[in-house]
Order: C-alpha cells, then structure tokens, then sequence
C-alpha cells in the first residue's frame, strides 16, 4: 500500500476496535495485528498510539458533524428528529468510543482531541441557527441551543450504560425537550416568543412538537 492508503487503513481498523472496545484498552499490537502487519510498522506511520487515536477521532468527528446536516424541508421538528435517529446511529454504532471521548481519560486528554468535540458541537450549534434561519443569535437563544447539543450528549451517555430506555423514545424526547426549552426561554422574552411561533408556524398536525403539545394539554387536564 502507499503511505497515505496504509494511514488511511490503519485509521479504519482502530475505528472498528474503538467501537467495541474504550481506546485505553485497544493496544498498538492488536492494530497490527487486525490490520495485517507489525508492530514497528504501525509506528512507521504514526509516532504512537495517541496520535493514530486523534487521526481515528478526526475522521469519527467528521462523520458526527455531517449527521447534523439536514437538507431545510419540512417542519423544524421532523428535521430534528431525522437528525436525532442518525446522531444515535453513531452512537450505537461507535459506543465505547463515543463514551470514552465524552468522558475524556488518558487517551482522549489532548488539546487536539478536545478542539475536534468542540468542533462537531460547534458544527451542531451553527445548522440548528441555520433551521431557524437566524445569524445573529440572542444570547438566551445561544443559550438555550448550546443546552440542548449538551443535554443531547449526556442523555446519549447514559442511554448507553444499559439502554434501559427504548432509542426510539429517546429521540423524540430530545426533540420534545428542544421545543420545551424553547418554549420556557419565550417565557422571558419577546424576542424568543416571536422565535417559537415561527417554529410552530408549519408543524403539523402529527409533528413533533405537536405531538408534546397534546401531550402537556392531557396532562394539565
């Protein structure tokens, strides 16, 4: 192979063993091995076993970003949804990976891995904006979209230390918790108000948030 095929390969098979597997528990000798060659090979095209993690992590956090991006049709809530159901096929996917990356530890400490979450959180925060079709948030917007991708991250970290839960009630919860969080914030805010009927304007009748609508109302009743 060239040099930039046998990288790339490497990359590949360290992805498929971080997903069984936290990265602090995958050894260099079983990369070799699962990709076919030696040891000192493996270090012929990366210096060790922290920087093949971070080129591993650059290309899971690449695919991570590009499950945020949804094509602008349809309601805000099925947009979300849609999102919500491929962000949790990473996770199913990629598990102890995506737990040890979230939770940090010894192989996931450096500056350059914490810069690739912030930048896939980063990439979240600027398509949700772009849904809304705002580009210069308010601060209790900024806010309260920043809360969610975080809300988002820790509910997927405890779905996956069990899944008690069922995936599927999961997703729709966290698009339900969108619309509450937005819903609270227009509590406080002109601004925010205005926002939250912009995104209730084309929900329909069996939409997301209509759905947590008629749910409240049950309750309240």
């Amino acid at each position: 192979m060239g040099v930039e095929e046998r990288r790339q390969q490497l990359i590949g098979v360290a992805l498929e063993l971080f997903a069984r597997r936290s990265p602090d528990e995958v050894s260099i000798d079983e990369i070799a091995a699962a990709a076919g060659i030696s040891r000192p090979l493996v270090y012929h095209y990366f210096p060790g076993k922290l920087s093949l993690y971070e080129a591993a992590l650059k290309r899971a956090a690449e695919d991570l970003a590009s499950r945020f991006e949804e094509p602008q049709q349809g309601s805000l809530g099925g947009r979300l949804l849609r999102v919500m159901r491929r962000f949790f096929d990473f996770v199913d996917e990629h598990g102890p990976g995506f737990s040890a990356l979230m939770r940090g530890g010894p192989a996931v400490g450096s500056s350059a891995t914490n810069a690739l979450i912030d930048s896939v959180r980063q990439v979240a925060y600027e398509q949700i904006l772009s849904h809304l079709r705002v580009t210069d948030p308010p601060a209790r917007l900024e806010l309260l979209i920043r809360s969610w991708i975080s809300l988002v991250e820790s509910t997927a970290l405890i779905w996956l230390d069990g899944r008690r839960v069922p995936r599927a009630e999961l997703e729709i919860q966290l698009v339900h918790d969108f619309a509450a969080l937005a819903a609270v914030s227009a509590a406080y805010d002109e601004e925010m108000t205005a926002l939250l009927r912009h995104m209730l304007k084309d929900e329909p009748h069996d939409g997301p948030f209509t759905d947590l609508a008629t749910r409240l109302i049950a309750l309240a009743s």
